[in-house]
């Protein structure tokens, strides 16, 4: 994405899926906001963005981070909200495996109490190496674990998938993760 449209992606992230109130926004129950709300709140606020612009956003975020209701007159986050939303997602059978890409200087404590959603609904997970890879990489040398998705389910453990293919989770403990060894 060009840089406009990286620096739009980012404002919508954190004004979706985190401060809403920032510019006087209120999610609905499911996280859906009007178009035209979101732009003429992001206009009052010094953010000139039209709605040809929201939709290549929406379009072609890499991680298609954001949708648009079937009708086309809202819009919200995919998953990532640290703001108390329900996106209706059902549980649904996992992979056998699921990544996530993280950085070295976390390792320690997620051998320790595993995969913790923070202060977000729940743990985001991969399917591919390489989406971990580029989650991990925007902190610095990505590390990518293997989590033991199917053996979770298994043990009771509940997964979901956002609309955009992300898998969800509420905790990975550890004894579920492959945690690769660095050489030092």
């Amino acid at each position: 994405m060009p840089g406009e449209q990286t620096s739009l992606s980012k404002l919508l992230s954190l004004l979706l899926r985190h401060r809403p109130q920032a510019i006087g926004l209120t999610l609905s129950a499911e996280g859906w906001v009007s178009v035209d709300e979101l732009l003429s709140a992001l206009a009052s606020h010094g953010h000139t963005v039209d709605r040809a612009a929201l939709e290549r956003v929406v379009a072609e975020s890499d991680k298609q981070r954001f949708a648009f209701s079937s009708d086309g007159r809202l819009v919200r986050a995919n998953q990532g909200h640290s703001v108390s939303i329900d996106l209706g997602l059902s549980p649904e059978q996992p992979p056998d495996v699921l990544f996530h890409g993280t950085v070295a200087r976390y390792l320690s404590a997620i051998r320790k109490q595993g995969l913790l959603k923070g202060k977000r609904h729940h743990v985001h997970l991969s399917a591919s190496v390489e989406v971990a890879l580029s989650v991990g990489g925007r902190r610095g040398a990505p590390t990518v674990l293997r989590v033991e998705a199917a053996t979770m389910a298994r043990d009771g453990y509940l997964f979901y998938r956002s609309q955009n293919g992300v898998w969800l989770t509420e905790h990975v403990p550890p004894q579920f993760l492959v945690i690769p060894t660095l050489a030092g």
